[in-house]
């Protein structure tokens, strides 16, 4: 075997190998040798590339977040939130402190259910941050592992699992997605598929490999699944159906084969037990998601949403090669293509310059046999037609609207441009063929030669790949919470109320979850709009008897962003005759009902 040659060997045989000659400094250094491992080395690298590409998010990981201060708090909160119920009281997780009285309002978003035991890990609203930031940094990460290890089930060599990573995790169209970490926790995807392709003995370079079966993998790939559809059905939902589709595919092959050659292909009573184990887990998880989101939308029939919010957030061609405002290389230089997007942050999609020519050239130069590495060019033109929504054909039928009027739950699917996980995963496979098989063409040449331009060949198509993935993304500091929210009883309203300002109390209640009546999620529900209006001119007769027909004991008002709202002027009006109590807290009043 050449220098070199072990980059198209499987992972298990790469680090570590047994068929090296044990020295008197292997012996010493033996027990280390997992630090030179090539998953160590994998996973490593991609928490300090995370690190790196995501900075400055863990400089002032206490008082700041990436992107703005809306969404971001809001899953600051989510994260805490799934945390505290978990360790205090399981049973009422669906029933949050936010938008008192209502129920089931942890279920009003994307939950992030499956970073609940991170939620464990300190308390307060400082922690909160301190637990996003590190979450957002660490997706970055797990999605460089998850697209590394995906490519090298695949076939492809450490090369060009490293470029799929790095182009998959840092993508330009994700900088559009840094306030929202539901969105950008994608690493399960392309780890379970990984998994799941091993378990089963499978990979695009190959074919499939029966002696290659590891029903422990495909276990855990189902499981792997189970926990990315736990973050949310924002993304959880399309692999289901993928997952769904594929199960059903292998099930008619292999029937098909077995029809054919009037013989039972192989396949084995273990991984099967492993598929129907790991299905039923999967299935179910997903099930009981869905019936909890289905109860929301049995109680609040306003959060159903219409195929006119998919055709406002539908994408046009060009799109897809425009890089959103915060990439470093091509935000200014794309901001002509910008104002022709009626909704950039969801429509600006360029997966990467670097990334489209590496995957254009591994649609004829590639280690994968022509037909596959065709079939998934053809996956990359069908995610792009599914992407554009209602623009493709002028109405999206036959097309994305096409799902959502006849799969279940694809209608809540907004945003078509987020096929574009799908798309970039799939390039980025295209891409680590063409890397894999120049590595191949690298090392034929003269060992002088190699030694001297190899690393620079290699590294090139990485470098400029890294180059597309640096951000400017802003990190603006959170207002903290006023020391008079911890006097304040509980159940409260916090003034002025309504918009992005309720994002911020929420995540203000991460310091011993108060409940309260504030909130803000993708619908309003019939209390929201109501206590508003009847909370107008607080404090006056009217106003108090509603808050306290309701149950709320306490308003928190902050006057100085109270400007332009009902609410400005409060601290000027009256309290006499009206039964209750205000008091000032530097600045923020606090009124006992």
């Amino acid at each position: 075997m050449t220098t070199g040659s072990t980059d198209a060997l499987p992972p298990t045989a790469i680090a570590g190998r047994d068929d090296v000659p044990a020295t008197a400094d292997s012996g010493r250094w033996g027990r280390w040798r997992w630090l030179r491992h090539e998953w160590t080395v994998a996973v490593l690298g991609g928490l300090l590339l995370a690190v790196v590409l995501t900075w400055p998010t863990l400089r002032h990981p206490a008082s700041t977040v990436p992107g703005d201060i809306a969404d971001p708090t809001l899953q600051a909160w989510q994260l805490a939130w799934g945390g505290h119920a978990l360790l205090h009281d399981p049973s009422g997780l669906w029933h949050s402190n936010t938008f008192f009285p209502e129920r089931y309002t942890y279920a009003y978003s994307d939950t992030l259910l499956g970073y609940a035991p991170a939620g464990m890990l300190g308390s307060g609203f400082e922690a909160a941050l301190v637990r996003y930031n590190v979450m957002y940094v660490l997706v970055h990460a797990l999605a460089f592992v998850g697209a590394y290890a995906l490519v090298r089930q695949l076939g492809a060599g450490r090369w060009g699992g490293a470029l799929a990573g790095l182009a998959w995790a840092f993508a330009p169209w994700r900088l559009a997605h840094a306030g929202h970490l539901n969105i950008l926790s994608s690493g399960g995807i392309a780890l379970c598929l990984a998994m799941l392709a091993r378990g089963h003995g499978w990979s695009l370079r190959h074919g499939y490999r029966p002696e290659r079966r590891r029903p422990g993998w495909a276990l855990a790939g189902w499981l792997v699944a189970a926990w990315q559809v736990s973050l949310g059905f924002a993304i959880g939902l399309p692999l289901v159906y993928l997952l769904l589709a594929g199960v059903l595919v292998a099930a008619g092959g292999y029937g098909w084969s077995w029809w054919r050659r009037r013989q039972r292909p192989a396949f084995g009573r273990r991984l099967l037990v492993a598929d129907l184990a790991g299905g039923a887990v999967f299935g179910s998880v997903t099930l009981l998601l869905g019936l909890v989101y289905l109860r929301v939308v049995n109680l609040n029939p306003q959060a159903e949403r219409t195929l006119d919010w998919t055709t406002h957030f539908s994408p046009p061609l060009i799109g897809f090669v425009t890089a959103p405002a915060d990439s470093w290389l091509w935000g200014e230089r794309h901001a002509a293509a910008r104002d022709q997007l009626t909704w950039p942050p969801e429509m600006a999609l360029l997966p990467g310059m670097t990334l489209l020519g590496l995957a254009g050239a591994g649609l004829f130069l590639s280690v994968y046999p022509a037909r596959r590495r065709i079939a998934v060019g053809l996956g990359v033109l069908g995610t792009v037609l599914l992407g554009l929504g209602a623009t493709l054909g002028g109405d999206g039928d036959p097309g994305y609207l096409t799902l959502s009027e006849h799969l279940p739950g694809w209608d809540a699917l907004r945003t078509p441009g987020r096929m574009m996980h799908w798309t970039s995963l799939l390039l980025a496979v295209l891409a680590a063929g063409a890397v894999t098989a120049l590595a191949g063409e690298v090392r034929r040449w003269s060992a002088r030669w190699s030694r001297l331009l190899a690393p620079v060949v290699l590294l090139t198509p990485l470098a400029l790949v890294g180059v597309e993935a640096i951000n400017r993304t802003p990190h603006p500091e959170v207002p903290p919470p006023p020391a008079a929210m911890r006097t304040a009883a509980e159940p409260a309203l916090v003034l002025p109320a309504g918009g992005a300002l309720d994002l911020i109390y929420m995540a203000w209640t991460t310091d011993g979850f108060p409940r309260v009546t504030n909130g803000l999620a993708g619908f309003e529900p019939a209390t929201q709009a109501r206590t508003r209006a009847a909370t107008a001119a607080f404090p006056d007769p009217g106003s108090v008897a509603y808050l306290r027909s309701i149950g709320v004991r306490s308003v928190v008002a902050l006057p100085g962003w109270a400007a332009g709202t009902p609410w400005e002027g409060i601290a000027s009006r009256p309290v006499d005759g009206l039964g209750i109590t205000r008091e000032d807290i530097d600045g923020v009043l606090v009124y006992q009902l």
